[in-house]
């Protein structure tokens, strides 16, 4: 992190952008930034935020991330997640910024016995995922634009950080006393990550990133209904189904990028399919090739939590964890 003056973080009161702002501090002047309001504007606060700061560092942690909502407000959804990150783009470009954008699992339902045939690969099934998908592609393919500059664009890939406002523990929490808890899908599957892993990958990109890759953390899973059991030990579990958008398993890389996909110690790294980039010394940086038929997710992670293990976290950690 060498010469930089100015850090700008979008999406700065949410709590990886609260955490990003605190690990970040004494490496330049941190400008933090959130949306004033959350309607079709949105690009031009984009806009107007990274003109003003002219940042040397862009991490960009805004997104809009209510999944059932997103099917209802689709033109909200892909003005946030997919022209947003366009505009942050073409403005990072004119500034000789270098970007870190957060983006999400993809979204796979896994109620089909074999999802993964040639003919039919998986694709998001709803417009959260199809969103964020946008806005990954947008950022790889962008380092094609960047010419003799500085400019840099990197992702990482995780899914809710556990804990985080609005997520299924928090959810879980306050209703608690109450002895029942409502359960989606009995076969549902997580994974759990962090807000400090989460931060940890983000610097992994700063320190690795040529430009174009995708950063996925190794990071565990658990079942619905072990997240249920550490949260409210005893409570009675109530089948409500699947709302709108949400999905059955979260997927962090499918096998259609399984040829350009890396491993490393603690996570992995996809890197661009286009102009053979994926070839790319500099890319790959010693990582070994993952198997042809690889995906990573989370219903067949071969790393589990234990409901120990979160029961133990969230004592830990019950101060920092959000409201639903």
């Amino acid at each position: 992190m060498t010469g930089v003056r100015k850090i700008l973080v979008l999406g700065a009161s949410g709590q990886v952008g609260i955490e990003l702002q605190r690990s970040f501090a004494g490496f330049g002047e941190i400008i933090a930034a959130d949306r004033d309001r959350v309607d079709l504007s949105i690009p031009d606060q984009i806009r107007d935020a990274v003109r003003r700061a002219r940042p040397d560092v862009i991490l960009n942690a805004a997104a809009y991330t209510a999944v059932d909502r997103a099917e209802s407000e689709p033109e909200l959804a892909m003005a946030i997640n997919g022209h947003a990150p366009g505009i942050l783009a073409e403005e990072a470009r004119r500034h000789d910024s270098i970007l870190v954008h957060y983006s999400t699992d993809y979204v796979f339902d896994g109620t089909k016995e074999e999802p993964w045939t040639e003919a039919d690969p998986t694709h998001p099934l709803n417009v959260y995922g199809a969103s964020k998908l946008a806005s990954d592609k947008l950022f790889v393919a962008g380092n094609s634009y960047s010419g003799g500059n500085k400019t840099r664009f990197a992702v990482v890939r995780y899914g809710n950080v556990m804990g985080s406002r609005g997520s299924v523990i928090p959810f879980f929490l306050s209703l608690a006393k109450q002895g029942v808890l409502p359960v989606t899908d009995e076969r549902m599957t997580r994974f759990m990550i962090t807000l400090e892993q989460a931060v940890e990958l983000v610097w992994r990109a700063l320190d690795d990133m040529v430009g174009g890759e995708i950063y996925v953390k190794k990071i565990p899973s658990m079942n619905i209904t072990q997240i249920a059991d550490a949260v409210a030990p005893g409570a009675r579990r109530e089948i409500v189904g699947i709302r709108p958008g949400e999905k059955l398993h979260e997927q962090m890389i499918g096998i259609e990028d399984a040829a350009h996909t890396y491993d490393y110690a603690g996570y992995y790294k996809i890197l661009p399919a286009i102009h053979q980039w994926s070839d790319d010394p500099a890319r790959i940086s010693g990582g070994a090739k993952v198997a042809s038929d690889f995906n990573y997710r989370s219903d067949n992670n071969p790393d589990w939590m234990s409901v120990q293990t979160l029961k133990e976290w969230i004592e830990l950690n019950r101060e920092k964890i959000g409201k639903y």
